[in-house]
């Protein structure tokens, strides 16, 4: 049987290295965006976790937003994110693994970072979120709603599960089907909205 590569700073950087970044859509997720529409307040701090090329943190400045930090494990990715963003003082690239990350926030933007890691992870991650939010904070964004045949990452995830995972630590404000996908994941996502408890 094939060792499982294991899915820590080196794997993520040299898929940057690479431009091996298929879960890249180009643009900030239509559902994530329409939520952040309506939210306020506009410096609330906003912690991106697993952000890629942060598409939705330029939209947020984009939108009056003022307080967003990003945090990713891959160098590589950092310092194009430092570059890019190095005359928004709005947002703070920090290269770092996100558990071991120190913070408080009043919002978690989720967008593929959850399925990014092996499931055996995913109770870490309820518990590391749970602790960087603030009194009511939020997580918000989306999870996949199917399985995949292939070994991860992705990995795929139901709903069952997710609400198994959260609830000791969150209260599930939404949890259902996204309409607002883009194609490729139409039908596969579900969006969240959940409060900590």
């Amino acid at each position: 049987m094939k060792e499982q590569t294991p899915l820590d700073q080196t794997f993520w950087n040299s898929r940057w290295l690479e431009s091996n970044t298929g879960w890249d859509i180009g643009y900030a997720s239509p559902a994530i965006t329409e939520f952040m529409g309506n939210y306020t307040p506009k410096d609330a701090a906003i912690l991106i976790p697993g952000c890629g090329n942060a598409y939705e943190a330029e939209w947020l400045v984009e939108n009056g937003f003022t307080n967003i930090t990003l945090v990713d494990i891959a160098p590589q990715l950092v310092e194009i994110l430092q570059e890019k963003f190095r005359n928004q003082s709005q947002i703070k690239v920090i290269c770092a693994d996100f558990f071991t990350h120190q913070g408080t926030y009043n919002l978690i933007i989720e967008q593929t970072f959850f399925c990014a890691l092996p499931p055996e992870r995913r109770n870490d991650y309820v518990l590391k979120t749970s602790e960087l939010l603030q009194k009511d904070g939020r997580i918000i964004g989306v999870l996949f709603d199917r399985e995949f045949e292939k070994q991860g990452p992705p990995f795929g995830g139901i709903t069952s599960e997710y609400k198994m995972l959260f609830e000791p630590y969150f209260n599930i404000v939404k949890m259902e089907k996204c309409y607002n996908s883009i194609p490729p994941r139409a039908d596969s996502e579900v969006f969240i909205n959940f409060k900590k408890a």
